[in-house]
């Protein structure tokens, strides 16, 4: 299966998470820059980083999933962007350097994964573990003036995102916000604090 978004075509796998609401919240508010280093985490199929791939410099897409970096890489031939490379890590495990721009769809549901494609859902025991971890280490790899970009849904906790970010030295605010179902997917942009 395909689908088509902003002049992409992007393959599909079932278990890959595909492109939604969050996604596209994503998509439509991304801050790269002309000639920036970008790092796209939890890639999927690849539709940021491509999106990003367009103004950036380079760009790497990370994700734990096997199967998503080998779409991802699919989805890249298939449009013939060349200055994006996927790697296989969870979280920052095998990333190195630092970055203008850091996007991450976080996974928030609570549990435990048992298929792949539940690594892009599911967050953990409280759903908020792998946004955790994520924040926690996020700040040494991004550049001084560089910007955070986290998509979550108001089921994990808008506001301990918040001020887990300022713990770190972040000042995270809420960017864009879209109400779907029963939650709210919310991007939080985040700088360094001064």
């Amino acid at each position: 299966m395909m689908i088509y978004y902003k002049g992409l075509k992007l393959k599909l796998h079932p278990q890959v998470y595909e492109p939604a609401e969050d996604t596209f919240l994503l998509a439509e508010n991304l801050a790269v820059k002309h000639g920036d280093v970008a790092l796209d985490m939890g890639t999927g199929t690849g539709i940021i980083a491509l999106l990003m791939a367009r103004k950036a410099e380079y760009v790497l897409g990370v994700d734990v999933n096997p199967l998503a970096i080998k779409l991802a890489r699919e989805n890249a031939r298939l449009n013939g962007i060349e200055n994006v490379e996927f790697i296989q890590s969870n979280l920052f495990e095998g990333v190195n350097g630092e970055f203008d721009v850091i996007t991450f769809n976080a996974p928030y549901l609570p549990g435990e994964p048992e298929e792949p494609i539940d690594l892009a859902l599911v967050g953990g025991e409280t759903g908020r573990e792998v946004l955790d971890r994520f924040i926690d280490e996020v700040a040494d790899y991004l550049k001084p003036g560089g910007i955070v970009q986290i998509v979550q849904s108001s089921i994990t906790g808008i506001k301990e995102t918040l001020e887990r970010l300022k713990e770190v030295g972040l000042k995270g605010e809420i960017a864009a916000k879209n109400h779907v179902f029963f939650e709210d997917i919310v991007l939080i942009n985040a700088l360094l604090e001064d």
